[in-house]
């Protein structure tokens, strides 16, 4: 699309073609209200073709992002610049030109590396870098477990979290969730709605279910070794072997009545093959004489053979004993490097599936002793040999939707128990999937991330997002100056029944925060106020807050 001949007051400007360009500038147009100029580097693109039938959206074709590319879309004017190419390299040298051409711009950068992310903030004086793989990863580490929510939310001194209702009192409730199928958000309810059976929750200090997986854990790890040492063929003839050998030591320690340092030193001596063949001993001494020399003709060679097949990975993965009640993860790219890193600190047994054996995710896996089998995830026998008919439930992270779907397709068809999650870039075939694939959950990566990104680029009062389902809720923290449209205002009239509640409130010159603000409280000018809130609600709250944006609003739902 040619240049217009302004640029609009009020825009932000994204660099990128990918899923989530898309639903990053589908968030700040239609629930901010804002004008999007999209550089793409080619206009070919399947995400830049939908980005050109968008309305609010300007799309410029540059193939290379520099500074021309960024004058072009009104960087100097523009409220905020979004880099989210799939270059981490890439994304810090046009962010380093952007900030050369606008020293206060707000900058939001998408990294793939987490630890050159937290270094790269300290170039920029107004930047947020943020992972899509971090985002995403919790809500589908929850989606496999059966959990309403990835993780606890600190948030000014108290810590909240997404819970079932019954399973928290009720003094602890901070507002109801009800998550409707059709709808594009949870429902925000009153702390007493019983309709909502997932609730935020404040946390007292009171044990959680999830928390006692740690006891678990400490007994399951040698469980697990113990499997592995003697699981395989090899190792129940090396367990035999040992069984023998505990006989022999037996027989001459009691039966043939010698000490226990003599019967240490006649069973290693025997073993090695020194035995001495005497008519006139014992026959305990015998018998014991003739378990330990034909133990010791087994025994070096099962040792010699199990070394070798260790350092042969092809052999190594196919003797490898039976494994039930684990997690599948199949792709171990950066999302699902991070989803298996964080199943086995749950302290769950994880298996890995990728079709590279030069993986992203291959070096941690190996790291932490995880079992992986190389092979496409779709094929049968990769999924038997990966044990699907025996585990809790499977992740499909793949970089491919057609693949994901194969693989939860046949999972399910090889297995009716396990949990399927399958990670899908088109979020409305990933709620058609979920809707009709029994026991299956569908969460699209770029749907659960846009909603960070665009709060970011935007919003610095938003400090944390909760997954709930295949939706996105936000924490924000708003405060009220002397030109908005908040001071003035009763508590009661910012509430927006299932769209946003204020769960806290500090006050102008108190660090004190207040978790159970009257409603009758009229916000002062130096306030500052703590909501919960679906994206249409906040961007609602944000143009009412400033007048220049305010503008009627969509409804929250279809």
């Amino acid at each position: 699309m040619p240049p217009q001949s302004g640029e609009p007051a009020d825009h932000v400007v994204i660099c990128g073609a990918n899923a989530l360009t898309v639903r990053m500038a589908e968030e700040l147009t239609v629930r901010y209200g804002l004008a999007v100029t999209a550089i793409v580097p080619s206009a070919a693109d399947r995400h830049a073709a939908r980005l050109t039938t968008m309305p609010g959206i300007r799309v410029l074709e540059r193939a290379v992002l520099d500074t021309e590319a960024l004058l072009a879309a009104g960087l100097p004017t523009a409220r905020g610049l979004a880099i989210l190419h799939e270059d981490d390299l890439g994304n810090f040298h046009a962010a380093l030109r952007a900030q050369e051409l606008s020293p206060q711009l707000r900058l939001v950068i998408a990294i793939f590396n987490v630890g050159l992310g937290v270094r790269i903030r300290s170039f920029f004086a107004d930047c947020a870098v943020l992972s899509q793989a971090r985002t995403a990863a919790p809500s589908l580490v929850a989606a496999a477990l059966g959990e309403p929510a990835p993780s606890h939310v600190r948030m000014a001194g108290q810590t909240m979290y997404v819970a079932r209702r019954e399973h928290v009192g009720a003094g602890k409730i901070v507002c109801g969730l009800a998550e409707d199928i059709d709808a594009q958000a949870p429902s925000l309810r009153p702390p007493d709605d019983a309709t909502s059976g997932v609730v935020l929750a404040v946390a007292d200090g009171t044990p959680r279910n999830p928390l006692s997986r740690r006891g678990r854990r400490r007994l399951g790890a040698p469980l697990r070794l113990l499997r592995r040492m003697f699981g395989t063929q090899i190792g129940v003839i090396f367990a035999g072997l040992i069984a023998v050998l505990i006989v022999g030591f037996v027989l001459l320690a009691i039966a043939a009545k010698v000490s226990l340092a003599n019967a240490i030193y006649l069973t290693m001596m025997d073993t090695t093959g020194d035995a001495v063949p005497q008519i006139g001993i014992p026959w305990s001494d015998k018998l014991a004489q003739i378990l330990l020399t034909f133990d010791s003709l087994a025994f070096l060679p099962v040792v010699t053979a199990a070394f070798v097949r260790s350092r042969l990975p092809g052999i190594a993965d196919r003797d490898q004993p039976p494994v039930s009640g684990h997690v599948i993860v199949a792709g171990l790219g950066t999302v699902g490097t991070r989803v298996v890193g964080q199943l086995h600190d749950l302290g769950l047994e994880v298996v890995a599936i990728d079709k590279s054996p030069d993986a992203t995710g291959l070096p941690l896996a190996r790291r932490l002793g995880v079992r992986i089998v190389i092979g496409e995830a779709h094929r049968d026998e990769t999924l038997r040999a990966a044990g699907v008919t025996t585990c809790r439930a499977l992740v499909s992270v793949t970089d491919s939707d057609v693949a994901n779907l194969e693989t939860a397709l046949n999972a399910r068809a090889l297995a009716a128990e396990p949990r399927i999650v399958v990670r899908l870039y088109d979020d409305d075939l990933a709620a058609r999937v979920q809707a009709h694939i029994s026991n299956t959950v569908s969460r699209s990566t770029s749907y659960l991330a846009a909603p960070e990104f665009a709060a970011a680029v935007l919003d610095h009062q938003v400090l944390r997002t909760i997954a709930v389902g295949r939706h996105v809720l936000l924490l924000a923290d708003v405060a009220a100056d002397d030109d908005t449209a908040l001071a003035g205002e009763p508590i009661s009239a910012l509430h927006r029944p299932g769209l946003l509640r204020v769960i806290a409130l500090r006050q102008s010159g108190s660090p004190a925060v207040d978790w159970s603000p009257s409603p009758d409280y009229v916000i002062r000018a130096g306030d500052q106020i703590m909501v919960i809130a679906t994206r249409a609600g906040l961007s609602g709250l944000l143009r009412r807050d400033d007048p220049a944006r305010a503008r009627p609003e969509e409804p929250a739902a279809p």
